[in-house]
């Protein structure tokens, strides 16, 4: 493997991933816990959670026009994470759900810059070569199982009242993180595209985005409804936990080995392969959940699910979106996938859950994954045809 496009700035990096998706860690599992210690309603918490994922529909666009417009992303990714860090103190003295609403709003406005800013630098950094991505993104796995596992065990010794303290550490480390960043140059393509809406125009590129949107829309039935159908079906909490932390575990160790893979196989090859493991793992876990072995084989398949669609993707969008377009590639992609996709899939999902049951939950996602397999082939199909036009 070669050590020559090894951003320079590769612990920096990491520090910041290990400490954003510690962040989401603490937050996203925990975070209801501390509403309904507050005294809000079910309903509510429902509503202030989804906020996470309705900001990301729109935060990751306007952050990413901004830091491609100021070409000034390292200042863009240092105002947008003191903002979050300052603001998050409101969690303290908050009491009511208007006010909580509003902080939700205001947090996940600024924490939705962090994501796709601070791939684009990287990106940047690693001048089109995304050999040493993997081992550089797995930090960000490596802080979420970190946090999710240290803060349970702090919240059963202290309280809940601890969430909010080790959520704004991780906003200060990703803060501090931020001045330790410095800027370098797009690299400019000789045939890059003039806008972003020229390339929102192929045929190529909407197909692409229809794939990853129906590719998160299929993984909300795991984010949203995991824990919930396994605890239905009679498993423990500590089965539960086994299940979430195999899954990151299988993750960590693609993103550490992907490089030969990618080599070995392509983008194309492992892009279809993994929104096909996916229409068999979502089955799985359908119709087979009752057998402790068929979960323990489907949590291992989220290597592939994730781990080699995340870095499918980005290889994708890097034919695309670089240069003067990298962060906006980036917010899109997280406003698409993860925005839209994991706040229509939750609630098509959830319909689904209410109308049929929990088993028909994941053949619907199964079915999102076929679906987005045959959007990505005709992807690429088109991706052929331009070039030979």
């Amino acid at each position: 493997m070669s050590t020559a496009s090894r951003p320079a700035q590769s612990l920096n990096f990491a520090l910041f991933f290990f400490a954003y998706y510690g962040y989401v860690g603490v937050f996203s599992p925990y975070a209801s816990l501390y509403f309904a210690d507050r005294g809000l309603s079910a309903t509510q918490i429902g509503i202030l959670m989804s906020l996470m994922q309705v900001m990301r529909i729109f935060g990751p666009n306007v952050w990413g026009w901004v830091a491609d417009q100021s070409r000034r992303r390292v200042l863009v990714l240092r105002l947008t994470s003191v903002a979050a860090a300052l603001t998050f103190c409101g969690m303290f003295v908050g009491q009511t759900f208007l006010f909580f609403f509003a902080l939700m709003v205001t947090v996940n406005l600024f924490t939705s810059a962090q994501g796709p800013i601070s791939e684009a630098l990287m990106l940047s950094s690693m001048r089109g070569d995304l050999t040493h991505y993997g081992r550089v993104r797995l930090w960000g796995s490596v802080g979420f199982i970190v946090l999710v596992t240290l803060s349970g065990y702090a919240l059963d010794w202290q309280g809940i009242e601890l969430m909010p303290w080790i959520a704004l550490l991780m906003l200060v480390m990703v803060t501090s993180v931020t001045f330790s960043l410095h800027e370098e140059p797009a690299t400019q393509h000789a045939q890059q595209p003039n806008s972003v809406r020229e390339l929102l125009s192929r045929k190529s590129v909407l197909s692409f985005f229809a794939s990853t949107f129906l590719m998160i829309a299929a993984h909300s039935s795991l984010y949203v409804y995991y824990s919930l159908y396994l605890s239905d079906m009679g498993y423990s909490k500590s089965v539960i936990g086994l299940m979430w932390s195999l899954g990151v575990i299988a993750e960590i160790l693609f993103f550490f080995y992907q490089a030969p893979l990618f080599r070995r196989f392509g983008v194309r090859k492992l892009m279809l392969f993994s929104l096909a493991i996916a229409v068999i793992r979502f089955l799985m876990i359908g119709w087979g959940a009752q057998s402790l072995a068929v979960l323990l084989v489907a949590q291992v398949l989220h290597a592939a699910t994730f781990g080699v669609h995340h870095s499918a993707s980005v290889a994708t969008l890097q034919r695309w979106f670089a240069g003067s377009l990298q962060a906006r590639g980036q917010a899109l992609y997280i406003s698409i996938s993860y925005g839209l996709g994991g706040t229509v899939g939750g609630l098509l999902l959830s319909a689904c859950w209410d109308t049929f049951g929990a088993r028909w939950v994941y053949v619907l996602a199964a079915i999102m994954s076929l679906l987005g397999l045959i959007a990505a082939q005709l992807s690429y199909r088109w991706q052929d045809e331009e070039a030979l036009a």
